[in-house]
């Protein structure tokens, strides 16, 4: 399909999209999108970040006032602070699929993420900061309650190649991808993802996946591009994007989104 002249939604994922490396958003980007917004366009995050990480950025979340979240799990009222819905991991189901990880992948560890808290074992690695009421305990405690996400780590493997070994044990149980090359695993429930949420958020807004363009870089993007209208991978993606995308623009760090989105918009 070829790229509409102003699209009624924007989905966006953030970190290695829309945000650059550094973490910042630059002064650009975030005119841009408030000015598609303001041109009457839908902006939307879709990531696979947690809530916590989304506050810093409430500023572009439009009237909506919503992100997607948690690579899809949580419909995130981002002012309220608080999950319109989510669709969770039985605790049955992802406490039997972490043990069949760890016997087949011995040397990984396991962290959660409900939509209020987040948790790991003892020695998972964190590549962020932890949260001060971190839950720390053994993978039977952590997911004694339904988690949005349970990642696997790895620390010597990059996470194509976990993927390519948890994907085969977890089967359709679970839906599993990936965010990066930073030896990580991410699981949520069978059936969810960005672009499963995203497309009831559209509907919501009574718009189709035909007047969609989403932007994204990695793995766990493939199922939003694949469901919007126009689909843009960033220079820097992974390569299984930019093998399937639409289009591809100037990488993250050259505020590629805001880039098409400011001649599309005749900003």
């Amino acid at each position: 399909m070829s790229t509409p002249e102003t699209p009624r939604l924007v989905a966006t994922d953030l970190d290695g999209t829309l945000v650059h490396s550094d973490t910042t958003v630059s002064p650009f980007t975030r005119a841009t999108v408030l000015a598609i917004q303001e041109a009457g366009a839908v902006f939307v995050m879709v990531t696979a970040r947690p809530p916590r990480w989304l506050h810093d950025l409430s500023y572009l979340v439009g009237e909506h006032g919503v992100a997607i979240v948690a690579n899809g799990a949580i419909l995130y009222d981002v002012a309220r602070r608080r999950p319109i819905r989510t669709r969770l991991i039985d605790p049955a189901v992802a406490l039997e699929v972490a043990e069949a990880i760890r016997a087949a992948v011995p040397d990984v560890e396991f962290a959660i993420e409900r939509p209020d808290r987040y948790g790991q074992e003892p020695h998972y690695v964190n590549r962020w900061p932890r949260p001060d009421d971190t839950l720390v305990a053994a993978i039977d405690e952590l997911l004694a309650e339904p988690a949005a996400k349970l990642l696997v780590r790895h620390d010597v493997l990059h996470s194509d190649e976990l993927l390519a070994k948890v994907a085969p044990i977890v089967g359709e149980r679970v839906a599993a991808s990936h965010s990066g090359g930073d030896g990580l695993v991410e699981i949520a429930a069978s059936g969810v993802s960005k672009a499963a949420m995203l497309a009831d958020f559209a509907a919501e807004q009574g718009i189709s996946a035909a007047e969609t363009i989403a932007f994204g870089d990695s793995v766990n993007d493939l199922p939003m591009l694949s469901w919007a209208g126009t689909s843009y991978g960033v220079g820097n993606a992974h390569p299984e994007v930019l093998a399937v995308v639409d289009h591809v623009c100037p990488t993250n760090d050259e505020d590629g989104v805001a880039t098409v989105l400011a001649g599309l918009f005749d900003l």
